[in-house]
């Protein structure tokens, strides 16, 4: 039996980061991302790196790290905003941005991890989206062609797994991380609580072990992206 469990993130990584590789990064936001991979890969060195992920993270942290760094070439994206260096690059000319609608960016990585070549949706008919892509009419309306995303390494979080690699997500932090951990040719998840096979509840378990390589227990710092607060008022 492969053993999946690893002491730390960088052990983790050891082999399958590459210069010019593609990386699938779950989560939504600071929200369910595997901060201790992003870290871990960061710490690599690997440069070129294509990301595919909803957002980057914010500045100095998540994703945001990577873009500091400049170790990242093209993101696969939905969303630009709470990180000025993304924009900055974008805008720049230094970064490479492929934008997408956020639900056909969900759909793209459940497609590439069902093993789905392509599909029609019709969100961004007309739109920039849209453009230099197959279209087709369907019982009168227009669509547009998206492809399925395959990466060469996902990098997940999850709140509960154990050493077989099975993986439960916990509220909002589900998010891309299920379907990401698909569409990667390698997988690599980091839970906040490891447990010995057999102690979770099949009923329970969103991704299956089948789909995970490795995984490790992290250390999470959960930072909040946005705190909004107001004076306290006088008693």
């Amino acid at each position: 039996m492969v053993k999946k469990v690893f002491p730390d993130a960088g052990s983790a990584l050891e082999g399958l980061a590459f210069d010019g590789m593609t990386v699938m990064s779950g989560g939504f936001g600071l929200c369910g991302i595997p901060e201790n991979l992003i870290i871990a890969l960061r710490d690599s060195g690997v440069k070129g790196i294509t990301v595919i992920s909803n957002n980057a993270g914010v500045d100095g942290w998540g994703l945001g790290l990577l873009l500091e760094t400049k170790q990242i070439k093209k993101m696969v994206s939905s969303y630009v905003g709470e990180n000025k260096e993304f924009a900055r690059q974008f805008l720049s000319g230094e970064l490479e941005l492929e934008f997408n609608p956020q639900g056909t960016l969900a759909e793209r990585c459940r497609a590439g991890g069902a093993g789905i070549a392509g599909f029609y949706t019709k969100t961004g008919v007309g739109t920039l989206v849209a453009e230099g892509k197959e279209t087709k009419v369907f019982n009168g309306e227009t669509y547009v062609l998206e492809t399925g995303l395959v990466a060469d390494l996902s990098i997940v979080k999850a709140w509960k797994g154990d050493e077989e690699g099975n993986l439960i997500f916990r509220k909002t932090a589900r998010n891309f991380n299920p379907m990401m951990a698909t569409a990667g040719k390698k997988c690599v998840a980091e839970v906040e609580i490891l447990v010995p096979t057999g102690e979770l509840d099949p009923d329970a378990i969103h991704t299956p072990g089948i789909y995970v390589d490795r995984i490790v227990k992290g250390e999470f710092e959960k930072r909040i992206e946005q705190r909004t607060t107001r004076k306290r008022e006088n008693a």
